[in-house]
């Protein structure tokens, strides 16, 4: 499989509802949360292409467009967006659906630096 079928085969979709559980005191998802949720898509995404003991090295940058409300939907959709000799980077997108309408928008969108480990933890070529 060459390296844009394995782009292709590992993006990840995650739909969630958002219940008040997860929100802050404006009833709308926490950030944290939020974060939370993305780097857990961008982990599946990053071992879903490399098929390899994967770990978080850094959240590159995060930006809140919209507020997420409590009683939506989300849908996050990880993809591989750069792929290095140990590492890669993913990209998370949080989209906000309301859940008695049509509407859809983009909410939340992030970066994600995963690298590969072997059995002693030390970084590892992917296995491209």
């Amino acid at each position: 499989m060459n390296l844009e079928e394995r782009i292709k085969n590992s993006k990840t979709s995650l739909f969630k509802a958002v219940f008040p559980n997860t929100t802050n005191h404006y009833d709308t998802l926490f950030g944290g949360t939020a974060m939370q949720m993305m780097d857990e898509v961008a982990f599946i995404t990053a071992t879903r292409f490399s098929r390899q003991c994967m770990v978080t090295v850094s959240s590159d940058r995060i930006d809140f467009h919209k507020p997420i409300a409590s009683g939506t939907f989300i849908e996050l959709k990880g993809t591989v967006t750069k792929v290095g000799r140990t590492s890669l980077k993913v990209q998370v997108e949080i989209y906000v659906e309301q859940m008695y309408s049509q509407n859809r928008e983009k909410a939340v969108k992030g970066e994600f630096t995963f690298v590969a480990l072997d059995e002693n933890k030390k970084p590892v070529p992917l296995a491209i």
